[in-house]
């Protein structure tokens, strides 16, 4: 008898937190994983040439079990040096890999990756399919509904037909163009309009494909909603900057039984990964800025974070820091 339940059943990438430079490291997804058991996670983007070169690969692909499921971000343009990213993102135990067609910032389109592949939908479908050769993971692709003057939805839908041919398994579409002159990567977060209605279209004109909406998310109310249209729901910075928010996403999205996450607990469950981390020769401070954006909206919130922040950045800071800092939540019931 099959004992799943519909829950089980649910794809993780209903719901998937986005890689994000500086803010998706080992650290940030373990303190998601306190908030969510169910959500997708990603790597930051890591460069394939850098993977091939480097010396130091724990540094660049190193993760802990429970942080699955969990996808490695690959930026590149050369599908041999993609092959092998993606067959290390196997045997490292990756779930998935990603390959990214999204990021507009200047360096890397010097590198002739990113955004700006999106005008070149040949060499990304022969990048996509030399990843699919090389390893048994799934191979899923990040990019823009379009790039400056290639902004149709002729040319969208040719871009995620070419590369679906060439075994992209699922396609995570930012529903905003990228200026790539003119407009730095912020901007480019949030100076072009969001079209939802484009990558929605998108997915009416290929229901067969898994489309993933990406860009406006602020609320699992609003992920719920774009899962009537699309296949997932993607959030960035509104995960970054509000990680508490997502605490529901479990029940709302996947079907489990509610919970409630308070920011003591994110707190406390993250002290055995920090211990693993100062063993190791880190610094507290790697994982305290990121739990700076843990409490927000009530009293004392703004003195909890300096002191947390004081503290954690000093030379020698130790686990009596997060445990100071997780009685004083405790202590004002957050």
């Amino acid at each position: 008898m099959d004992s799943l339940t519909d829950a089980d059943r649910e794809p993780p990438w209903r719901f998937s937190v986005a890689p994000m430079l500086d803010c998706t490291d080992r650290h940030f997804r373990q303190l998601m994983r306190q908030i969510s058991r169910r959500s997708l996670l990603y790597s930051e983007m890591v460069v394939a040439q850098a993977l091939h070169h480097s010396n130091r690969r724990e540094r660049l692909l190193g993760f802990d079990p429970e942080e699955h499921p969990i996808v490695l971000q690959v930026g590149g343009d050369d599908p041999q040096l993609l092959a092998e990213a993606s067959r290390m993102a196997a045997d490292w135990g990756y779930d998935e890999i990603n390959l990214n067609v999204g990021c507009p910032s200047p360096r890397v389109q010097a590198g002739n990756f990113g955004a700006c592949l999106m005008a070149e939908p040949e060499r990304v479908a022969q990048c996509v399919e030399a990843m699919v050769l090389a390893s048994d993971r799934p191979v899923t692709v990040k990019h823009r509904v379009g790039i400056d003057d290639l902004d149709s939805d002729d040319l969208l839908t040719a871009f995620v037909d070419r590369v679906a041919d060439a075994g992209a398994s699922r396609f995570s579409v930012h529903a905003r163009k990228a200026w790539l002159e003119g407009l730095d990567p912020k901007q480019n977060r949030t100076i072009p309009p969001l079209q939802h209605d484009r990558v929605i279209a998108l997915k009416e004109r290929r229901p067969q494909l898994t489309i993933e909406l990406n860009g406006g998310l602020d609320t699992p109310e609003q992920c719920l909603d774009a899962l009537q249209h699309c296949d997932g729901a993607m959030v960035g910075r509104a995960a970054y900057a509000h990680p508490l928010r997502w605490a529901s996403v479990d029940a709302l999205i996947y079907g489990d039984a509610p919970q409630s996450v308070r920011a003591s607990d994110v707190l406390i469950g993250l002290i055995p990964h920090a211990e693993r981390h100062l063993q190791r020769g880190g610094r507290l401070w790697d994982i305290g800025r990121h739990l700076v954006q843990l409490v927000e909206g009530v009293p004392g919130a703004r003195h909890w974070r300096r002191d947390l922040g004081e503290k954690a950045q000093r030379a020698g800071a130790d686990l009596t820091v997060l445990e100071a800092s997780a009685r004083q939540l405790i202590d004002a019931g957050l």
